[in-house]
């Protein structure tokens, strides 16, 4: 199995190399990512530069690093490299759950693998400290990768850890019911108005979806698909509006 691997953390994340290690127990790992931090990207590709792809090993791993997004790693990283069988992303510092999933960097590398024709997994671990505890996380890391790898019927699938030794794995669905960011205003030295854009704790979580799982110290694997098609919505205005 060839698995290529990305990010949105950078290619010197402690989190790629850890995914890097786990993953070569699946097969033959080869690390393409961003050269800088890419965060909150989203799904962005870079179509008015050229772009380089330098390589830079990472341990025993064979990886290279890119000027560009997440999406733009793995589009070279598969164009480099045939017969890519699945695109792993992460494992991010900073959990990608409910509204997240809309402008995670981590998840659009996932996605850009299935608009390839790959499978795409996106895995990312809530940071209540400086970074995630990888080595309380390897063994359920590899009980996600060894079940998700070779159920091919999964396209795309977001994984999050929780920040401790996790209790289990569980399917869940996205959370919806809540938006969690918020402007907070500032100023910089000169007095001129600045704005961050951060993120704020939501209360009452569903059971049943990804944030309530990691909650509660469960790993969350949610399927997910990329028609955004809103059936029963569409199945409505046809029968109210019917068009010729």
């Amino acid at each position: 199995m060839r698995i290529l691997i990305a990010n949105d953390d950078g290619i010197y994340s402690p989190g790629i190399a850890t995914l890097a290690e786990v993953a070569s127990k699946f097969g033959e790992v080869r690390v393409v990512a961003p050269d800088v931090e890419q965060s909150s990207a989203g799904h962005a590709i870079t179509a008015l530069r050229p772009l380089s792809y330098k390589r830079t090993p990472i341990g025993n791993f064979e990886a290279y690093r890119v000027n560009g997004t997440p999406a733009d790693c793995v589009a070279l990283g598969a164009y480099h490299w045939e017969k890519v069988d699945v695109v792993l992303s992460g494992i991010n510092l900073g959990s990608n759950l409910g509204n997240a999933m809309w402008h995670s960097g981590t998840l659009a590398a996932a996605k850009q693998a299935v608009l390839l024709g790959l499978r795409g997994i996106a895995l990312s671990a809530t940071v209540a400290r400086d970074e995630p505890n990888f080595d309380i996380l390897k063994p359920s890391l590899e009980k996600v990768l060894a079940l998700l790898l070779q159920d091919r019927d999964l396209s795309l699938v977001n994984v999050n850890f929780p920040d401790e030794k996790p209790k289990g794995l569980r399917w869940t669905r996205q959370s919806v019911r809540h938006y969690d960011g918020k402007v907070v205003p500032g100023e910089d030295p000169l007095g001129r108005k600045l704005f961050w854009f951060t993120v704020i704790p939501i209360e009452g979580t569903e059971e049943g979806t990804d944030r309530w799982a990691v909650e509660h110290g469960y790993v969350s694997m949610t399927p997910l698909r990329l028609d955004l098609t809103n059936e029963k919505e569409l199945a409505g205005a046809q029968l109210r509006h019917p068009l010729d």
